[in-house]
């Protein structure tokens, strides 16, 4: 397989339960039938990202079931549970990294997604993973904007892996980190929203 940058491995975080949506996220279909999970995969394996690593938790077997349908490929494709999903985001946070740690020494940085960003598309996945302006490497930092908003994807160089992890707690992502260690912005605002959606009317409002 082609990649834009073959030392970016994926990471889909997919654990929670919804509680907020009604059901976990990793199973919700758009009107037009497709998956949320399949496009966030997509998304990254079309940006040239090689492994992606999908966290699970809620229903994980319903949401591996139909990854395996989607991408009989088990090696593009790697299912990790998270341990402790229940209690947010920075277990599924730890779990993908540890995850991206046990791939090939060759990876050098990881390009997070979360599931509930129906509108992310590879185009986003390529503008932050490709080595352009400046060289991809183990200590990159860099954040989707979306109008000035924080969002997905993120790319972790793999310096950070370790201090991230430690560093996060509870229902809190990796935006702290982001912020204190002067995370390079980069505006996609040209190619989508990057609205994640918490509730059903939420989608109907996008």
């Amino acid at each position: 397989m082609s990649t834009a940058h073959p030392s970016v491995a994926g990471v889909v975080l997919a654990a929670g339960a919804g509680t907020r949506f009604g059901m976990p996220k990793a199973l919700v279909e758009a009107a037009d039938g497709s998956s949320w999970l399949v496009n966030a995969v997509r998304s990254l394996l079309g940006g040239g990202c090689a492994p992606v690593v999908v966290v699970l938790g809620a229903r994980a077997d319903e949401a591996e079931a139909l990854l395996r349908r989607s991408f009989p490929d088990a090696d593009a494709v790697r299912v990790a549970h998270a341990t402790g999903w229940e209690s947010g985001m920075a277990a599924s946070l730890r779990s993908g990294l540890a995850a991206a740690e046990a791939l090939v020494p060759e990876v050098d940085a990881v390009a997070i997604v979360t599931v509930d960003v129906p509108s992310l598309g590879s185009a986003e996945v390529r503008r932050l993973s490709g080595p352009e302006p400046d060289a991809m490497g183990r200590q990159t930092l860099r954040q989707a904007t979306f109008s000035g908003r924080p969002g997905h994807p993120v790319v972790i160089g793999r310096d950070h892996w370790k201090a991230l992890s430690d560093s996060v707690t509870g229902d809190v992502g990796a935006r702290p980190y982001l912020v204190q260690h002067g995370a390079r912005l980069i505006d996609c605002s040209d190619l989508g929203d990057g609205a994640d959606v918490d509730r059903p009317r939420d989608c109907h409002e996008r």
